[in-house]
């Protein structure tokens, strides 16, 4: 059965990310999985691979200015590129194009036509 809902990922922008942990962790009594470094200073929240569930990370950013706009949702797609030429002619912008993020595949950054990020996520 395909995923209807197309939200498979997001980002939470943070500037410290032991105190986001611990905060994410407290409230809502889970454990955190930080990723591999070369990726930057990341923490995933639990999932279970290959299943209909979303998940993301805390994300620790360099410099971080808290605002409405740190959350990036990743959406699912049969290939980044498809949906970015859709972006465009939608009036959107790439931010980043498609990507490599080793063995989990492919995503890229777009900005919307209200100026907000969102990401997509490919496996090819």
């Amino acid at each position: 059965m395909k995923n209807l809902n197309p939200v498979c990922w997001f980002d939470i922008h943070v500037a410290n990310l032991e105190r986001a942990k611990k905060f994410y962790e407290t409230v809502f009594n889970i454990q955190l999985t930080d990723l591999p470094i070369e990726w930057g200073r990341q923490s995933t929240f639990p999932f279970e691979n290959n299943r209909i569930n979303a998940t993301g990370a805390l994300v620790e950013k360099q410099n971080y200015i808290s605002n409405a706009n740190n959350t990036v949702v990743y959406f699912s797609s049969e290939d980044c590129l498809t949906e970015e030429k859709r972006a465009v002619n939608a009036g959107g912008k790439i931010l980043k194009s498609k990507m490599p993020i080793g063995e989990f595949g492919f995503v890229s950054l777009l900005i919307d036509t209200e100026g907000n990020t969102i990401g997509l996520h490919s496996r090819t």
